[in-house]
């Protein structure tokens, strides 16, 4: 017992001591590794002061440098600013220097002004005094002097100053005849477009010789029907292949020429169709005239036409005169107009303008009372054309005065166009003219619908009306008629007067 009670006070101061040992060597340990962390620390302290000092040198070295190249630049500036005060002071005393001497001319030169006007007052009192005394010497004024010298001279050389006149206006005569042909010829070979002439026949080719008797019809029915509708004459003869249209009017004509082409290309030939197929070729004709007005204004380079008037300069198309087309008579005094005002430093639109409208009355002169130039006038004043462009265009045949060089030039350009060689016919257009007299003639009548010339003039066709007039009052007529053209026409052997009447009759089975 006392045995086991000894060992544990030794096993439990053991374990004390031991106990106080392991704390004891914990302690010194801590202490150990506590001192080694603590020298780590100051060693960083160290060297991080030592880096904040490096940087703190670094920082201010930096600074002193740009401080001092600050001053640098700033001195530099000073000396710059210097530089160019010292400058503008010199070009102050320059420019004052300058003033000065402008001042010192100045006044010399008004003193020598001053001093050329007493100059010159004193040489006018002079010449005014020996003036005077010269007039009062030889008993005449300055005036009766000049009068009495001039007359003695023209009367001792009349002769030779006749002869010298006479010799300046031939030179300048054949100047002006050279420098004018020369402009003329360069303008004509600068156009040298074809010229138009317009005949009284159309040929229209057939696809075979069968279609003949198609087109005249049973009796002739269809050919009577289609020459009165159109207004012209249908020459079916042994031709192979072919049918000539006769007629003076060229709408007339070409009015037949697609009415026959339609209806042989459709294949049914008779009175009914046929009226069909004038109607259409009519509204052709009508596109073809607005075609062709457009056409031509764009080919002379002429803008902003009402529509209204390139329809009407489209309806030159279909017009002669002497034989020649209009619409292309016009387009080419359009050009020609803007080469000779270009040559002659003219205006050259105007004239362009001028001249491809200069004939615009043609197009209606057959329905509207007056002359084509009075026609046109009013047609271009209504359209709102430049007062400029109407003067030119009145006095193209010289009934009205010339206002303008652009008229001048629209009435030499006419004048080539309708003088090239071959352009114009005079018996053609004597002949044309003598069928419209001869349908005015039968038109004249009120019961007259419509009349149309055919056979060369050698015979006329009457259409009635058939509510205004009966089968006797037909006889009557033509006989009226004809009465008529013996009084009033000329013409060569005899004219038919052929006077018909048509009464139609139409219901519709519902």
């Amino acid at each position: 017992m006392e045995i086991n009670f000894t060992i544990l006070i030794v096993g439990f101061l053991t374990l004390s001591i031991g106990s106080v040992l392991g704390y004891l060597a914990r302690q010194t340990i801590a202490k150990k590794q506590l001192s080694t962390a603590e020298g780590k620390i100051e060693k960083m302290l160290e060297e991080a002061e030592k880096k904040s000092q490096e940087v703190t040198l670094n920082a201010k070295n930096k600074a002193l440098e740009i401080l001092e190249e600050a001053k640098n630049k700033e001195r530099e500036r000073e000396n710059q600013i210097t530089r160019l005060e010292q400058r503008l002071e010199k070009r102050e005393e320059t420019m004052d220097q300058r003033i000065d001497e402008l001042e010192r001319g100045k006044k010399h030169l008004e003193q020598k002004v001053e001093e050329v006007k007493r100059i010159r007052q004193e040489a006018e009192d002079s010449r005014k005094k020996e003036l005077a005394r010269l007039e009062k010497i030889a008993g005449l004024s300055k005036e009766q002097a000049k009068k009495v010298l001039l007359q003695l001279t023209e009367e001792e050389n009349r002769g030779l100053i006749s002869e010298r006149i006479a010799k300046l206006e031939k030179e300048g005569k054949e100047d002006l005849e050279k420098k004018a042909k020369s402009i003329m010829t360069q303008v004509i070979q600068k156009y040298a477009g074809s010229h138009a002439s317009e005949v009284s026949t159309t040929t229209v080719s057939l696809p075979s010789d069968e279609i003949k008797g198609r087109i005249i019809g049973r009796e002739g029915r269809n050919i009577k029907a289609l020459e009165k509708l159109t207004g012209v004459e249908i020459i079916v003869d042994d031709t192979p292949e072919a049918v000539v249209i006769s007629g003076f009017d060229p709408i007339r004509r070409e009015t037949a020429r697609l009415a026959l082409e339609k209806l042989m290309e459709d294949g049914r030939i008779h009175p009914t169709r046929i009226e069909e197929a004038v109607n259409f070729a009519k509204k052709e004709i009508d596109a073809k005239v607005k075609e062709a007005g457009e056409a031509a204004a764009y080919d002379a380079g002429i803008v902003g036409l009402d529509p209204k008037l390139v329809y009407i300069l489209g309806r030159l198309r279909y017009r002669t005169s002497y034989g020649q087309n209009v619409l292309i008579h016009s387009l080419e005094v359009a050009h020609l107009s803007g080469a000779l005002a270009a040559e002659l430093g003219a205006d050259v639109a105007t004239a362009k303008k001028a001249g491809m409208l200069h004939d615009i009355g043609k197009a209606i002169d057959h329905e509207v009372q007056g002359t084509h130039i009075e026609i046109g006038v009013k047609i271009l004043e209504k359209f709102k054309i430049s007062k400029q462009v109407i003067d030119a265009v009145k006095s193209h045949h010289e009934d009205y005065p010339f206002g303008s060089q652009e008229a001048y030039i629209v009435a030499a350009a006419d004048a080539i166009s309708a003088s090239r060689p071959g352009a114009r016919k005079d018996t053609l257009e004597n002949y044309l003219k003598r069928l419209e007299e001869l349908e005015g003639v039968a038109n004249s009548f009120p019961e007259v619908e419509k009349s149309y010339a055919i056979q060369a003039g050698r015979e006329i066709r009457v259409f009635v009306k058939p509510d205004k007039l009966d089968d006797l009052g037909s006889m009557k007529l033509a006989r009226l008629i004809a009465d008529k053209i013996e009084q009033e026409l000329r013409y060569p052997g005899e004219i038919k007067v052929n006077v018909l009447r048509e009464t139609r009759s139409i219901e519709f089975a519902r």
